[in-house]
């Protein structure tokens, strides 16, 4: 019988969840060291989570979710509409993962209909300009 002694890999899923996991965290300013402190791991175990260079059991999953007072569901649900197997994809999750993606989310949120589709044209032709800017520098 032979066994294999290859350590798994990560794939870009564990990166994609790592991900999520970080935005639940930022979203309750929540620390590294908090969330590992409620798991009962290390701060450095809870990055390796994050940055998809170790993968997570089920089991410290639920643990997590508990932690981020979030269903486990929560954290996977929206990879299910995500492919994290494209560039695209991944990049769209590395988006929403910035400091400040999270804030922008956090205010537009608090607009109604009308004033979230203002914010978006307005950010669109300022968008239009950089580009523009880019194109004959």
């Amino acid at each position: 019988m032979r066994t294999d002694t290859t350590p798994k890999k990560s794939e870009p899923m564990d990166l994609a969840l790592g991900t999520t996991i970080r935005l639940r965290r930022r979203s309750l300013n929540m620390s590294q060291s908090e969330l590992a402190d409620l798991c009962g791991v290390t701060f450095q175990q809870i990055q390796k989570y994050e940055n998809g260079s170790n993968r997570i059991s089920f089991s410290r999953l639920v643990k997590i979710s508990d932690a981020l007072k979030c269903r486990v569901t929560d954290l996977v649900g929206p990879l299910d509409n995500l492919d994290v197997y494209t560039d695209d994809g991944m990049e769209m999750l590395n988006r929403a993962a910035r400091p400040d993606a999270q804030n922008l989310l956090t205010y537009f949120s608090q607009l109604d209909a009308p004033s979230r589709q203002q914010l978006i044209r307005f950010l669109e032709s300022i968008a239009a300009m950089e580009e523009a800017s880019r194109l004959s520098a």
